[in-house]
């Protein structure tokens, strides 16, 4: 727990500037909490923090390069002692689980208001998991979206579609991952109805939670 006389030291990670301004001025009044750098991308958090000790570092999930799932294990093997919490815009479960699954410490949606931010980097350094309570709600009111593996027919996903899920997964738009696999995007969207039918998914949100639940990605 830190007390009144110590400062937790953040770096925040974004690939865009404006994010990570805003962030600095949301944490401006706060007494305890001090930025002690800024990264836009994998090779400059690592960078900053090999001269910049922190305790925390609040990390985009989907940045270029490496994304910040990918990002967390880094981290947590060679800075153990450095706890890592994940920026979105997305709420979706599958972000959430694979990012304490990879090590991180708590899950802020980019929407979040100061007292949130400061909450959630307090707990976090205390040693608990924050997740905003926003996707928290999200995720009880769709707990039933995903088709039960027991009674749902399965049909095998083509290796193609595999790959597609996985870049789905990583935060990847349809243009992106078109780009990625040198296909139209018009062929990534048939790949992605495609595999809703056969799951049974109504949406996207439905299809990664499905997938993260049978261990497709």
């Amino acid at each position: 727990m830190v007390n009144s006389t110590e400062k937790i030291r953040i770096v925040i990670t974004d690939d865009h500037k404006i994010i990570r301004e805003g962030i600095r001025a949301l944490l401006a009044t706060e007494e305890n909490i001090v930025v002690v750098g800024e990264a836009y991308d994998g090779d400059s958090l690592l960078d900053v923090l090999k001269h910049n000790p922190a305790d925390i570092v609040l990390l985009d999930i989907n940045m270029e390069g490496r994304s910040g799932l990918e990002l967390v294990t880094e981290v947590k093997e060679l800075y153990p002692d450095v706890k890592v919490i994940m920026l979105s815009m997305l709420d979706h479960a599958q972000y959430v689980s694979r990012a304490i699954e990879n090590g991180a410490s708590g899950y802020l949606v980019k929407n979040a208001g100061r007292e949130e931010v400061s909450v959630a980097l307090k707990l976090v350094s205390a040693g608990s998991t924050f997740i905003s309570p926003s996707i928290s709600l999200n995720l009880l009111q769709n707990r039933n979206e995903v088709p039960d593996v027991s009674s749902a027919e399965q049909e095998n996903l083509s290796k193609r579609e595999l790959e597609v899920l996985h870049l789905i997964a990583e935060g990847y738009t349809n243009a992106e991952i078109a780009e990625k696999l040198f296909n139209s995007k018009r062929t990534i969207e048939t790949h992605r109805q495609n595999m809703l039918e056969k799951t049974r998914c109504k949406n996207t949100a439905s299809l990664i939670k499905y997938a993260v639940k049978n261990g497709l990605v």
